[in-house]
């Protein structure tokens, strides 16, 4: 029974890719568990696909053109014989040599993450801003602090994983998903602090990305935690709408439409999320 299985999404690494295969191949080897490695060449208009077609040993499934990041792992998910994935980039930014740090808290962990807080951090300056804003809110959401919502480089059952396989977006998203989904629904998860390095080569995220990634998290909010969003929301309205009369109140002796359009709106939109709540539980 092959108990780990390892994924890794490739797109454009030929500099990096047979380096990260090889670190993968000699510290699973260590593990004296039977493993396989899959890698997913998700269009890559490089080398990559010859050189990982060059590999013994290696699983490989070709993307016929760019799916995305999340699309080549729901594809080596698909796949997968493992009871535990491990996920890893291709490009040298994760510490492939950390992934038996990960793998100490299994099975006591429903998902173990390396957690980019390590003494070398090579997160772009530029990220970092945007990074702290997602990893708070989120964290606000799942009532949990979350030091690194969307590593790259975890551990996790492939069962839980599979729990939320419709809840994956084919971009950068998918780690996020999966992080906020086991944090919902009380998974033990822990995270290992893990260095990130410098990408070797050029990265395909863009600020469009943390849009994307704000969407996302939103989205998931209503489908896990639903009051933690309408409930701060409703509150605002009231608040504004009450605020607001008694200006007008004061002002002009009469208080007009907005301020009751405002209280009825808090008013609904805090229904709404007692609703959108008791679907969200009858999920778990």
């Amino acid at each position: 029974m092959v108990m780990f299985s390892v994924l890794v999404p490739v797109f454009n690494e030929e500099k990096m890719v047979a380096s990260t295969i090889s670190e993968i191949k000699a510290v699973m080897n260590k593990q004296n568990k039977k493993y396989e490695i899959i890698v997913i060449d998700d269009g890559s208009r490089d080398k990559s696909l010859s050189i990982m077609k060059r590999i013994k040993g290696l699983n490989v499934i070709v993307n016929q053109y760019n799916l995305g990041y999340g699309a080549s792992l729901k594809k080596g998910l698909s796949a997968a014989k493992g009871e535990w994935i491990i996920i890893s980039d291709a490009d040298g930014t994760y510490p492939i040599k950390s992934i038996p740090d990960l793998l100490k808290d299994v099975p006591e962990y429903d998902m173990v993450v390396g957690s980019r807080v390590g003494g070398k951090c090579g997160v772009p300056f530029f990220r970092r801003p945007a990074k702290w804003f997602l990893n708070n809110l989120t964290s606000y959401i799942v009532g949990r602090k979350i030091p690194d919502l969307n590593s790259g480089l975890r551990v996790f059952r492939r069962d839980m994983a599979m729990r939320y396989f419709n809840l994956y977006p084919s971009g950068f998203s998918l780690t996020s998903t999966i992080t906020m989904a086991a944090l919902s629904h009380d998974y033990a998860v822990k995270y290992v602090p893990i260095n990130y390095f410098k990408r070797v080569g050029k990265s395909s995220i863009n600020p469009v990305h943390f849009v994307n990634f704000l969407i996302l998290v939103m989205r998931l909010s209503t489908l896990f935690n639903p009051l933690k969003v309408f409930i701060p929301f409703s509150i605002v309205l009231f608040v504004a709408g009450i605020a607001y009369g008694i200006y007008q109140f004061m002002l002009i002796s009469n208080i007009g439409d907005l301020p009751v359009m405002l209280v009825l709106a808090a008013v609904q939109v805090g229904i709404f999320g007692f609703i959108a709540d008791a679907i969200a539980k009858q999920r778990k």
